[in-house]
C-alpha cells in the first residue's frame, strides 16, 4: 500500500519533484474522507459541518438570527470539538517532532474516533438529540486533528478540507503541475460527498462511516 501511494504521489509531482513521500496521495484519500463525513453531518446531524468550519460559523450566524432548520448548539459543538482536535494535535506535535510519525499517530487516532462514531451510529442511530451530539463531537474532533496535522505538513495544493483557495488557483494561475493536483483535490472532495450522500440517504450514517474507517486505517497503516 505504501508503494502504491508513493507512486501515485510521484505522478502528482512530476519530474522527480515530489519531496513529500506518500503524503500527497494520502491527502487525496483524506479529502475523500472529508466529503463523506460532511455529507453525513450536514444531511443527518442538524445541518452542521464537521470539517468545514467556515460553513459552521456562517450557519451559527444564521441560526442566531432565527433561520429555520439550523441549530446554534450544533454549530457551536462542532466548532468546539474541531478546535479541541486541532489543539490536541498541536500538543502532540511538541512530543513527536518527526512529521511522518506524527501524521501516522494522528491518522490512527482519527480512525479510532471514526470507529467510535460508527459504533454510536449502529447502536443509537442518529435521530435522537443525544446521538446527534455525540456523533457531531466525535467526527468534528477527528477532523480537527486531521486539519492540524495537514496544516503542519503543508503539502502544496492539498488542504483536504477547504477548496476556496484551490478553485481560486485554478482560475487565476496559468496551467501547470499544480493544476493537476488541484483538479484531483476537487474530484476527491466531490467523490466523497457523492458517496457519502448516497449512503446517508440510503442505508444511513452507519453505512456511510464504514468507508471513512476503512480509508483512515489504510492511510495510517500505509504511512
Amino acid at each position: 500500500m505504501h508503494g502504491t501511494l508513493h507512486r501515485a504521489s510521484g505522478r502528482l509531482f512530476p519530474g522527480g519533484t515530489n519531496q513529500y513521500g506518500a503524503l500527497p496521495a494520502a491527502f487525496v484519500l483524506l479529502t475523500v474522507v472529508t466529503g463523506i463525513v460532511d455529507a453525513v453531518s450536514y444531511l443527518g446531524l442538524n445541518h452542521v459541518f464537521v470539517a468545514n468550519m467556515t460553513g459552521n460559523v456562517v450557519f451559527l450566524g444564521f441560526a442566531l438570527a432565527g433561520a429555520a432548520n439550523l441549530s446554534a448548539w450544533a454549530s457551536l459543538l462542532a466548532i468546539g470539538a474541531f478546535t479541541a482536535g486541532a489543539w490536541t494535535t498541536g500538543r502532540l506535535a511538541r512530543r513527536v517532532p518527526d512529521s511522518g510519525r506524527l501524521f501516522t499517530a494522528v491518522t490512527a487516532a482519527h480512525a479510532v474516533l471514526a470507529v467510535a462514531a460508527l459504533a454510536v451510529a449502529l447502536v443509537a442511530g442518529h435521530r435522537s438529540t443525544g446521538a446527534r451530539a455525540v456523533l457531531t463531537a466525535l467526527l468534528a474532533l477527528g477532523m480537527g486533528m486531521q486539519n492540524a496535522v495537514v496544516l503542519r505538513l503543508a503539502v502544496p495544493d492539498f488542504t483536504t478540507t477547504v477548496l476556496t483557495r484551490t478553485l481560486t488557483g485554478l482560475a487565476a494561475d496559468p496551467p501547470g503541475p499544480a493544476t493537476t493536483r488541484r483538479l484531483v483535490s476537487l474530484a476527491a472532495m466531490l467523490t466523497g460527498a457523492l458517496c457519502g450522500t448516497l449512503l446517508q440517504l440510503g442505508p444511513g450514517p452507519g453505512a456511510a462511516l464504514v468507508p471513512v474507517v476503512a480509508l483512515l486505517i489504510c492511510v495510517a497503516a500505509a504511512t
